[in-house]
């Protein structure tokens, strides 16, 4: 894929982004052939738009995930927006919005690139607060039988949208964060259950392996940003008219509705 395909893409992939619209497919030139290339294009979509990078997205942390995003390995992308719950968004304005539990980690510090790996004790320690939020997943890509490859995905950002966050967790370093239950409802009913435990280990594990990734490929991370570590419960799409609530017991409750 040339530089004249890659700057095309990231202006087609920019301009859906700023109008808020999807299209269906795209043109088999415009796929980019690997990962790296598609994270390439990804950066150049960031500076096409412009736009403060307030923080980052993990996904697909473990193998049942990697299997519904059709990838063997976690993906991510860079966020552009973050709200405080509770947060009101019109269904129509997004781009197939999906609404996924998820712990959102503060940087305290700058992860810059380096040529040694950060440890996951280093990255603990670059936290500054830790709070129970909902990763609002967008994909400029219309889910139909058109839908491109995973690479034309993780070039829109990896399908990424707005971070909804609640109030800081006290002392989470010596809270039980990865066994704590979550479940994700809708206008009061129950439809999804999880922990971290099952979905990510711990959230510090997905943020080191970014952490890492970001250093490897020269990037590196900003204090100050917001890091979706996976969601703990799956996805499932919300209808006009909802309102979908991430409750994490004594953590707090994180709630997006969908006018």
């Amino acid at each position: 894929m040339n530089d004249a395909a890659q700057r095309q893409l990231s202006r087609l992939l920019a301009d859906l982004r700023r109008s808020g619209r999807q299209q269906s497919g795209l043109a088999a030139a415009l796929v980019p052939p690997d990962p790296a290339t598609a994270y390439r294009i990804a950066g150049l979509v960031a500076g096409e738009l412009g736009w403060p990078v307030l923080g980052w997205k993990i996904a697909a942390a473990k193998a049942e995930m990697q299997e519904a995003l059709r990838t063997d390995r976690p993906i991510y992308g860079r966020v552009f927006f973050t709200r405080e719950t509770p947060a009101r968004f019109e269904h129509a304005r997004l781009s197939s919005p999906i609404p996924e539990v998820e712990y959102q980690a503060r940087l305290g510090i700058d992860l810059p690139p380096r040529d040694k790996p950060y440890s996951q004790e280093e990255v603990t320690d670059a936290v500054a607060s830790l709070h129970p939020g909902l990763e609002l997943a967008e994909c400029r890509f219309v889910h139909d039988a058109a839908f491109p490859p995973l690479p034309a995905i993780l070039a829109d950002g990896a399908g990424s949208g707005t971070i909804v966050y609640g109030p800081a967790i006290p002392d989470w370093k010596t809270r039980d964060i990865a066994g704590q239950p979550v479940t994700l409802s809708s206008n009061g009913r129950l439809r999804r259950t999880g922990t971290a435990a099952a979905a990510l280990d711990h959230p510090m594990v997905p943020l080191t392996w970014l952490a890492n990734e970001l250093s490897r490929t020269g990037v590196g991370m900003k204090a100050g940003q917001m890091v979706s570590t996976g969601t703990l419960t799956g996805m499932l799409a919300p209808r006009p008219g909802e309102e979908h609530v991430a409750d994490f017991g004594p953590f707090g409750a994180v709630s997006a509705s969908f006018t």
